[in-house]
């Protein structure tokens, strides 16, 4: 019973000591004593605390942007295409029905004063018999006026010459081919070449049934034209006065164009020289002059067209050529490529402070040989030589402007 009396007594001491010493713990301190008990952050782990997409801790080497000039070889695919100033279009002056075709497929091969087609007019057959009636007279002022409305409506000095010896009207006006080259339908639709062709020149004259536009160029092989179609066109058919029928492509001049970037077209000007030879042939190269410097826009896409101006002899249309253009670029900064990524149209480069990186825009430019330029002073940056190491796949990255040097 007594001990028993003892063991609670003892138990009751330890009870009330154990509240104390809880209740002295709970008591705010007084002055500036800190609690031992609060959670203290360590100044060197603060920069783990930050998320990821605004800086990264990394031990990876730093490397520092050059300075200078550069001059580079770009490498420029391209082909070879007939010359737009040598096409030549043929059409109708008169309104009439076509009685006879001599052409029978797109890109068939003519010669100049080849006979193309034959048309009826009711026009130009009432013209002829009023020139007829006129000859019968003596009136030469009146005979004049009637030859010379019979040249405006497409008839030559030969064929109204020919009326009038056989003494009666010529149903069927003839049309000839005003040069020599592959003859084309204007309906038809050209094969689309690799590369787009420059814009559309102006033609020359006829003799007989002329006109002036030109159309763009079709796609070619070694060995001719391709896409031989039939024509559209059939005896039996009318055209409408002035109504564009034909497109000659002359083959005695070519063109050789090449595509080039946007970025690079800034560097490059009308007279640099070239050096370029068949894709499929290396061994032989020609030297060239750029002619014409052409801002393109096709299927989604901009890029810079490049034209050099070069003889026949040796090439034909249609073949796959490479070409080498010399490039100088001014004094400025240059990176790696590794050493910056893309995040849309701006590009990130990882800067170091202290102990972490953190992501900055930079304005890039020329990219080339596996460099890229840049057109703002970062020669005091310390920047990681792998960006995309530093990315992280999950998230986005959150840069800050980049404050004035």
């Amino acid at each position: 019973m007594r001990k028993n009396a003892i063991a609670s007594g003892t138990l009751m001491a330890v009870l009330l000591l154990s509240v104390a010493a809880l209740s002295s713990c709970r008591q705010k301190p007084q002055g500036n004593h800190h609690d031992p008990g609060a959670l203290q952050v360590d100044s060197n782990l603060s920069q783990l605390l930050k998320p990821a997409n605004e800086q990264v801790v990394s031990r990876l080497s730093v490397i520092k942007a050059s300075y200078g000039s550069r001059i580079f070889t770009e490498e420029l695919q391209g082909l070879i295409t007939y010359d737009t100033r040598n096409e030549h279009n043929i059409s109708s002056r008169i309104a009439g029905r076509i009685e006879q075709l001599y052409i029978n497929f797109n890109y068939q091969s003519v010669r100049k004063g080849q006979l193309i087609m034959e048309i009826y007019s009711p026009e130009l057959a009432a013209a002829q018999q009023e020139l007829l009636y006129l000859h019968k007279g003596n009136d030469t002022e009146l005979i004049r006026a009637a030859r010379h409305k019979l040249q405006l409506l497409g008839m030559s000095g030969r064929d109204i010459d020919k009326v009038l010896h056989i003494g009666k009207p010529d149903y069927r006006i003839p049309v000839y081919s005003n040069a020599d080259g592959y003859i084309l339908e204007k309906s038809a639709v050209p094969v689309a070449a690799p590369a787009p062709a420059a814009a559309e020149a102006a033609g020359s004259g006829m003799d007989n049934m002329g006109g002036g536009s030109a159309a763009p160029a079709a796609q070619t092989n070694a060995a001719g034209p391709v896409s031989s179609s039939p024509l559209m066109l059939r005896p039996g058919q009318y055209v409408a006065a002035g109504q564009s029928l034909f497109t000659i492509y002359n083959t005695s001049g070519l063109v050789a164009e090449f595509s080039v970037r946007p970025q690079l077209s800034a560097y490059i000007r009308k007279g640099d020289r070239m050096i370029f030879y068949r894709t499929a042939d290396k061994a032989q190269s020609k030297l060239a002059t750029v002619a014409l410097i052409q801002p393109v826009f096709k299927a989604g896409q901009s890029f810079t067209l490049l034209r050099a101006y070069m003889p026949a002899a040796g090439f034909k249309a249609g073949e796959l050529l490479t070409a080498k253009v010399p490039v100088s670029v001014a004094a400025s900064w240059w990176l790696p490529q590794a050493a910056l990524v893309a995040v849309g149209n701006s590009s990130v480069v990882f800067k170091k402070e202290g102990a972490v990186f953190v992501p900055k825009l930079v304005k890039s430019g020329l990219t080339a040989e596996g460099m890229v330029q840049v057109r703002e002073d970062i020669g005091s940056w310390e920047l990681s030589s792998n960006a995309a190491y530093l990315v992280d796949s999950e998230s986005f990255i959150k840069m800050k402007e980049n404050l004035p040097q």
